[in-house]
């Protein structure tokens, strides 16, 4: 459709169409601040949360009984 525009416009239309078009979009970006809601909620730092979750990892493994892979995953050919 924009080509349209622009090349009934003849020329110059490109010239024009810019400056109405930054209009457009500046409008539409104030716009969208003015409804949306901007506020993002403070994160602990990444290394922190990695290090809370490698400890929690730690103390979950140690109450696990490590067992065999192959005790679980047992071929229907060999469990008989």
């Amino acid at each position: 459709m924009w080509p349209l525009i622009v090349r009934s416009m003849g020329r110059f239309g490109k010239y024009i169409t810019l400056p109405i078009v930054g209009i457009i979009g500046f409008i539409g970006y104030n716009v969208e601040g003015w409804i949306s809601d901007r506020y993002t909620p403070a994160t602990k730092p990444i290394t922190q949360q990695r290090q809370e979750r490698l400890l929690e990892n730690i103390d979950a493994s140690t109450t696990k009984k490590k067992h065999n892979p192959l005790e679980v995953n047992l071929s229907p050919s060999l469990s008989s």
